[in-house]
């Protein structure tokens, strides 16, 4: 492992990347066997690996840590991460802490994600928010691969400079991609390209001034005629309970997902809000209550 402190000085925004950046790469793979899942491949290269398996529900959830220990990420890294969950098996998949993209002097990092469920099994990927530093380059990538008959629950933060130590995201480029597939049929495709001190940061068309923003998605695995039928309700009641969070929220049903939206300033509440939405959607996907992470409390 490579310890934080190559990476972080008393000034992280000064921190200097290696000439080619960090190359790492994560696959995980979830099995079920005698009602609890384990996780049945782990195999990695480079700075990216997780914590041993933990199990803090009676249902055999397999909760795991993702953890990154050059504590941050900067231009010329590249980051991939393959995770899939095999039949009948259940995983929660977050992040000890923040990722943070600091300043590049010129390369981009890039982050890609591919989550594949098959039928039967549940993937529920929480991670923690995504710091984007002014300065910073970065391509982040989130591919979802369902097939019929899975279910689905993610949420992505992402807060753009420092506003608590005086920093906009004033210099930088950020791309932001989320694809959700099911049964090979497009389900959602969003696109975000956002350049530090644009307009999009601060019209009202755009951010309008904010500096963080979230999304969760839902996906459940019973039919889409169904899940269709007891989305409306769902929306309204998650609607109900994340209005008065703070920041701007929206629930809306989008093709088969149950999408929250959150905008506002700060990680603090864009994850009450999208947690709050992942507690009340929690049940009907696994039909079991919302048991958080041990890390989230420490």
């Amino acid at each position: 492992m490579i310890p934080a402190s190559a990476r972080e000085s008393s000034n992280s925004t000064d921190v200097v990347p290696p000439e080619r950046g960090w190359h790492g790469r994560l696959e995980l793979a979830f099995r079920a066997s005698a009602g609890r899942t384990g996780l049945s491949r782990n195999e990695h290269r480079g700075p990216l690996v997780v914590q041993r398996p933990f199990y803090p529900e009676a249902n055999g959830c397999c909760h795991v840590y993702l953890v990154h220990p050059p504590g941050g990420v900067v231009g010329g890294d590249q980051l991939e991460l393959d995770v899939r969950v095999n039949e009948q098996a259940h995983a929660l998949i977050t992040t000890p802490a923040a990722t943070k993209l600091y300043r590049s002097s010129g390369p981009s990092a890039t982050i890609a994600q591919r989550l594949v469920v098959e039928r039967g099994a549940t993937l529920e990927w929480l991670p923690q928010e995504t710091i984007a530093f002014s300065g910073s380059i970065a391509s982040l990538t989130t591919h979802v691969e369902l097939a019929r008959g899975a279910s689905f629950v993610g949420m992505e933060v992402l807060c753009l400079g420092r506003p608590a130590a005086g920093e906009r995201f004033e210099r930088g480029r950020l791309r932001q991609r989320l694809e959700i597939w099911q049964g090979g049929q497009r389900l959602l495709i969003e696109q975000l390209r956002l350049t530090g001190g644009g307009p999009e940061l601060r019209q009202a068309w755009g951010l309008g001034g904010h500096t963080t923003l979230g999304t969760l998605v839902a996906v459940h695995g019973l039919s889409p005629e169904a899940w269709a039928r007891r989305v409306p309700d769902l929306v309204l009641r998650v609607r109900e309970e994340v209005a008065p969070l703070g920041g701007l929220a929206a629930v809306t049903q989008v093709a088969g997902a149950l999408v929250c939206r959150f905008l506002g300033d700060g990680a603090r509440p864009a994850q009450a809000v999208l947690r709050r939405a992942w507690e009340l959607v929690r049940p009907e996907l696994t039909q079991s209550p919302a048991v958080a992470p041990r890390i989230w409390a420490t």
